[in-house]
């Protein structure tokens, strides 16, 4: 069974940092996989940040490219993986509930691509 599991949020001042953390398990770390932070605020839709998979690669929304970082333990078959998102120079409008989200073929940063996902994590960003 695959589980997915945030901490690290909070309330943070503008131009703070926060790194949240992901605890990723139930995956076949041997073959491709992906984790994915993505974030919703009020009234808004749920919008991909950073992506990371097996390979190491990742991908990041132009919103928080030069801020955040998203990087990753090696896992081992079995074990918890854990996925960082470390946020720099926070905003406003970086303000949501941020998810955790897993999947075993996406590629990008759509939510439709990803079928598991963490209960969520509020940050907040005072001006």
């Amino acid at each position: 069974e695959v589980q997915l599991v945030e901490s690290g949020g909070g309330l943070v001042q503008a131009g703070g940092s926060l790194r949240l953390s992901c605890a990723a398990s139930g995956f076949t770390f041997d073959d491709y996989y992906a984790i994915a932070w993505f974030r919703q605020a009020p009234g808004n839709e749920r919008q991909g940040v950073a992506h990371i998979n097996s390979d190491g690669s990742t991908l990041y929304d132009d919103s928080v490219k030069g801020r955040f970082t998203i990087s990753g333990d090696n896992a081992s078959v079995n074990a918890n993986h854990m996925v960082y998102l470390q946020m720099n120079r926070l905003e406003p409008e970086d303000t949501g509930r941020y998810y955790c989200a897993g999947d075993s073929a996406a590629a990008g940063l759509g939510p439709w691509e990803y079928d598991f996902w963490g209960q969520g994590i509020q940050v907040s960003v005072s001006s």
